[in-house]
């Protein structure tokens, strides 16, 4: 099969694979599976014959050793789903060839425009061919650029039997947009010792740190009361929460902070006069900043509940995921590796931090420790996301190198 990058990004975009966060199943959208199924025959097709989709979704193959070395298993992962803020459905690719720069104005919607000033990764793509949308739907290319670019990758090597390497675990999974990409990972059948997400960005980029996450959910119970008889009596839910959240910390919300600044920020505010509910995300580089956050936010919370002393609240926090770089650290042949990789493949490694977090994060914590490496991609969960099909290449030499950097340092 002498299907380039290009050739697969084209073939996996078009397939609808939007997950559904209002579902409680996994895959949260059967449609995720229909990917699934085609790159498990691409797969077979391949010569990988142990490749298959499991019940969740889940896409699992394995690239033999050839050498005598002791390798460790290595693990490339993305996933198939693409995110539920814009829809996927009806995707239709357009190609800029040989681009030449300025604002990039998509075909079926010339009110959409990828301009270089709010895109000036553009600057750096003088000459090469730019895949976006036309302007209707999101791209794909988070995360069907990685996974184009692992199949090319994994073609490459099944062809090129000179190049040497250990076992090459391949993972493909589902959900990963709304949070739940890792759940139903087996990695017993995996068998990977290390990992490696393909869910970045810019080329060059390389992350081993995210956020810390936990969710944070607000209960009030107020004081229903008929409006014509309240005075003194009624103590309205929707005010308390209203009033809560207005005291939130305005500089420590997401449209106020960056690099390695933490947020608190409400996603959701719902209820009626004897009841309301609040719920929150709260993110930091460092555990210890998530709690400071938690406890500001509950004192917040006591002081708004004093003024309404027949009410009550509740005030619960869930661990979402942690940030991979305390496991990371513990292996740090992954990160050198990697870096090693990315020179040979021409490029100057940059290590990042991302304000979010990938399958990666969970995965690391489950045993499977998984930095995150670039795919090219920009502009993400919207309709001007593009992707330039040279950076898709650096990014599959990046995958070769690697592998072969396991194989020259092993014993």
């Amino acid at each position: 099969m002498s299907d380039t990058v290009l050739d697969r990004f084209l073939r996996y975009v078009v397939i609808d694979t939007q997950s559904d966060p209002s579902s409680m199943s996994q895959p949260s959208t059967e449609k995720q599976k229909n990917l699934g199924r085609v790159l498990v025959d691409e797969l077979l097709a391949l010569g990988l014959a142990d490749a298959h989709l499991d019940e969740h979704g889940n896409v699992y193959a394995t690239i033999p050793a050839n050498t005598d070395k002791s390798v460790p298993a290595i693990c490339f992962c993305s996933h198939m789903d693409t995110a539920p803020d814009f829809t996927g459905t009806n995707v239709k690719p357009q190609i800029v060839r040989n681009y030449q720069g300025g604002d990039i104005v998509l075909t079926a919607d010339s009110s959409q425009v990828i301009k270089v000033d709010a895109h000036p990764q553009l600057k750096n793509q003088i000459g090469n061919d730019i895949v976006t949308t036309d302007g209707t739907t999101l791209l794909g290319a988070d995360d069907k650029a990685g996974i184009a670019e692992i199949m090319t990758a994994a073609a490459t090597l099944m062809a090129n039997p000179d190049i040497r390497h250990g076992i090459v675990k391949i993972l493909f999974t589902t959900d990963e947009e709304i949070g739940r990409g890792a759940d139903k990972v087996d990695l017993k059948k995996l068998g990977a010792q290390f990992g490696y997400t393909l869910d970045g960005s810019t080329v060059g980029e390389i992350e081993n740190e995210t956020f810390s996450a936990d969710g944070v959910t607000i209960e009030i119970t107020g004081v229903a009361m008929h409006p014509g008889y309240a005075k003194d009596r009624m103590e309205n839910a929707i005010k308390i929460a209203s009033e809560i959240v207005s005291r939130l910390p305005k500089n420590l919300a997401p449209e106020t902070t960056e690099g390695k600044q933490g947020f608190i920020h409400p996603v959701s505010i719902s209820g009626a006069m004897e009841g309301a509910r609040i719920e929150l995300i709260i993110r930091d580089f460092i555990d210890e900043g998530l709690a400071e956050m938690e406890k500001l936010v509950e004192s917040i919370v006591k002081d708004v509940m004093t003024s309404y002393p027949g009410s009550t609240y509740r005030f619960t926090v869930k661990n979402q995921y942690r940030n991979m770089k305390q496991v990371l650290d513990r292996h740090p042949e992954v990160m050198d590796n990697l870096a090693e990789a990315v020179r040979r493949a021409g490029l100057t490694p940059v290590l990042h931090s991302i304000r979010g977090g990938t399958d990666g994060s969970r995965l690391s914590y489950m045993g499977l420790p998984c930095p995150n490496i670039f795919t090219g991609g920009h502009a993400y969960h919207s309709p001007l996301e593009w992707v330039s099909v040279q950076d898709m290449e650096a990014s599959v030499k990046t995958i070769i190198e690697l592998v072969k950097v396991w194989e020259e340092r092993a014993d």
